[in-house]
């Protein structure tokens, strides 16, 4: 290139107070060790009730490479990523990352490197994360199924951390779901890819913004907007309980005919069928009404985010 390479940071944050001023310190050291790059930080306050959008705003008057997207209130995190990708449509690449520093920006380089070498999108798999407890097992979890169930390629171990080229990012762009899974866009918009592996750390200072229902949420999202296997399924256990009960009525009709005595079936049995037939009908009937749900919130077309405010975009 006959200028230097313009690259965005984007990262959401919602109430990362505690966390920001070793954010901008880390990002800060990394931007000045690679002059070669323009560097640009393009952080989203997602409707913060502390003082992230005052710290950030603070940061921005110090540092012109700082630069803040304010919503008009909570959006959720990917709509916030999706609000600050939205505003990188110039640069000649984009890094998507986490505020809470787990994510360490010192792997920035090396995914530029990979990018400078051909790679229109680049992953950061992680070797190894340091979460414990509940959460861990349920990431751990979610990682062994998702991409059994998923109808396209999705590399495990890999979430939000990346990097995507001009023309990843423009096709990113592009799309319009309501319930977005990054990864998941990621890996469906297709181009040469690279990876990068490195150690996710624990949270550098706060507790998690994310609590474990939106987790669940999320993990939802990617299921259900990359996967048919759960409508599948139904099929399946409809062909099966469909099948058992054919079985069962040729068996007593054959014993009738036969003249063996067929013996009344007891409260038990009846109770237990009515049970488990209801239970597999309501079953299905969540299944649809999930898709149903999400199907319905595509139709209604409304924006993902709505801007209030943004500081230090010429």
């Amino acid at each position: 290139m006959s200028r230097p390479p313009h690259i965005a940071i984007v990262t959401p944050a919602f109430n990362e107070t505690a966390v920001l001023p070793q954010l901008f310190a880390r990002l800060t050291a990394v931007f000045d060790a690679h002059p070669d790059v323009a560097w640009h930080a393009v952080l989203i306050d997602d409707g913060s009730r502390d003082q992230t959008a005052a710290l950030i705003e603070a940061q921005c008057a110090r540092d012109r490479r700082f630069k803040l997207v304010a919503l008009s209130r909570n959006f959720g995190f990917q709509n916030a990523l999706a609000a600050g990708l939205a505003q990188c449509g110039g640069m000649d690449a984009v890094v998507t990352m986490d505020a809470d520093l787990q994510d360490p920006p010192e792997i920035i380089p090396e995914m530029v490197a990979a990018w400078r070498n051909g790679a229109e999108v680049v992953l950061a798999v992680r070797r190894s994360r340091q979460e414990g407890g509940l959460r861990r097992v349920g990431f751990d979890l979610f990682h062994r199924l998702f991409g059994s169930l998923v109808d396209i390629r999705i590399d495990r171990n890999t979430g939000t951390f990346g990097l995507l080229g001009r023309d990843a990012l423009a096709t990113f762009n592009q799309l319009p779901e309501v319930h977005r899974f990054f990864p998941g866009l990621r890996s469906w918009v297709g181009f040469p890819r690279a990876e990068v592996y490195y150690d996710r750390l624990e949270r550098a200072a706060g507790a998690p913004a994310q609590s474990f229902r939106r987790l669940v949420r999320y993990a939802l999202d990617g299921i259900f907007s990359f996967s048919h296997l759960p409508l599948r399924m139904l099929t399946y256990a409809g062909l099966g309980v469909a099948g058992i009960g054919f079985a069962i009525g040729v068996f007593f009709i054959v014993r009738r005919l036969l003249g063996i005595e067929v013996a009344q079936t007891g409260f038990t049995t009846l109770v237990t069928l009515v049970l488990f037939l209801g239970g597999v009908q309501l079953v299905g009937i969540g299944v649809l009404g999930e898709y149903l749900g999400r199907i319905y919130d595509e139709v209604k077309r409304r924006p993902n985010y709505v801007i209030k405010r943004r500081v230090g975009f010429d």
